[in-house]
């Protein structure tokens, strides 16, 4: 993740302090040294809705090979040994499990930071207050564009008017909220609206997510956005943030999976700003860029480990036959290895790159989709000059 509120204003959040620790890129195995990763994990693969874009291919039909309410207990009580800091918990539609309130209960008996990840249509005033009263610290929404377009995309008419009616039951019962808005084709243009929802609603935070092609992502590679409209599509974003920051109403404002977009933006304020510029550039360093198989893991609804929710084309290890701890520390995984020491081993236009010290080789796995998993991140929209260029 890329704060670029916290780029603009010294903004700091709790992630923040993960995500931009001086000491963040020396933990091989974590956010920072005695710390284990992000943990996201998939706590089942039944959803109600059917969107195109799934990375975990779920469906309407809940899966015998779930985790058991004991397994998940056993899984939670291994996270928390490794000292993970977060506990994301997604699916599939994760508040279709009818224990969730238990692993809530469990997870937060263990000190766990929880979050919540879910389309938002089923978060009923009732389920609102309970998740609040658990100690959920943070629920992000999908929504992937106004009413039209985010029905259609998620495949379901009346998805946008229940999840908004879901971020409005979290604001009612001062559960903190925020919008997560995987960016494409179909939604790019409506930028400027969604901005004007958040202002309107008075929502705090927003990720913007760059297209992975991974699960059904797959079969959505032509909804990529080419290189100047993620410009433009970034240099929105970045305005909206100036904008909220000159109301003094900063809000969180974050794009994921694509580090192009740091130095994307260092580049852009460097023209105007060389002192903030600089400063940026001083905290992307010590996020080290994309740290997949080291600061955040995913576990799916199987308990198969993965070195992210997007790589799950190389499975580490199952819990149900070792410990999380000894599947993630395991130092004869080449493929973890490999993840964690990638420079040595990236191709193309990454290997060249003068910003891998802060991007790291982007996401690997839209370069797998591409063919070559240590090869180019076909995401990346940095032209040729501007990855060659002098900082």
């Amino acid at each position: 993740m890329f704060n670029i509120t916290k780029m603009l204003t010294e903004f700091n959040t709790y992630g923040d302090q993960l995500r931009y620790d001086k000491d963040c890129r020396k933990s091989p195995i974590g956010t920072r040294p005695g710390l284990g990763p992000v943990a996201a994990w998939n706590i089942n693969s039944q959803c109600n809705l059917n969107c195109k874009h799934c990375y975990s291919n779920s469906t309407a039909v809940k899966k015998d090979e779930t985790l058991n309410t004991k397994e998940a207990f056993s899984l939670i009580d291994q996270l928390a040994d490794f000292k993970v800091p977060v506990l994301l918990l997604s699916g599939g539609e994760p508040l279709l499990r009818p224990d969730l309130f238990k692993l809530i209960k469990k997870a937060k008996s263990r000190n766990l930071r929880v979050v919540i990840s879910t389309n938002g249509t089923l978060l009923t005033e009732k389920m609102v207050k309970e998740l609040k009263s658990l100690g959920v610290s943070y629920i992000g929404i999908s929504l992937d564009g106004l009413e039209t377009v985010n029905d259609q995309f998620r495949g379901k008419k009346g998805a946008f008017k229940a999840a908004l009616d879901g971020i409005r039951n979290c604001q009612k019962y001062e559960q903190k909220v925020g919008l997560r808005f995987t960016i494409n084709q179909d939604n790019y243009q409506q930028i400027d609206e969604l901005f004007q929802l958040i202002e309107k609603e008075n929502i705090p935070r927003i990720c913007f997510y760059h297209l992975v092609y991974s699960g059904r992502g797959e079969n959505i590679k032509e909804a990529e956005l080419n290189d100047q409209d993620k410009k433009r599509t970034i240099d929105k974003i970045i305005d909206w943030t100036q904008y909220f920051i000159d109301q003094e109403d900063p809000r969180e404002i974050l794009t994921v999976d694509n580090h192009a977009d740091g130095a994307y933006l260092y580049l852009k304020t460097k023209e105007n700003d060389p002192e903030r510029a600089e400063y940026i550039y001083s905290q992307l360093l010590k996020s080290g860029g994309n740290r997949s198989g080291s600061a955040i893991a995913n576990i799916d609804h199987k308990g198969d480990v993965f070195a992210d929710q997007f790589s799950r084309f190389r499975t580490l290890g199952n819990i149900r036959e070792n410990r999380f701890s000894e599947i993630w520390q395991d130092q004869n995984n080449e493929f973890l290895n490999k993840m964690r020491n990638r420079k040595e081993h990236l191709k193309g236009r990454c290997a060249d790159c003068r910003f891998l010290e802060i991007c790291n080789g982007n996401l690997r796995a839209r370069a797998y989709a591409a063919d070559d998993l240590w090869g180019a991140d076909p995401g990346c929209y940095l032209s040729k000059k501007e990855i060659g260029g002098d900082l």
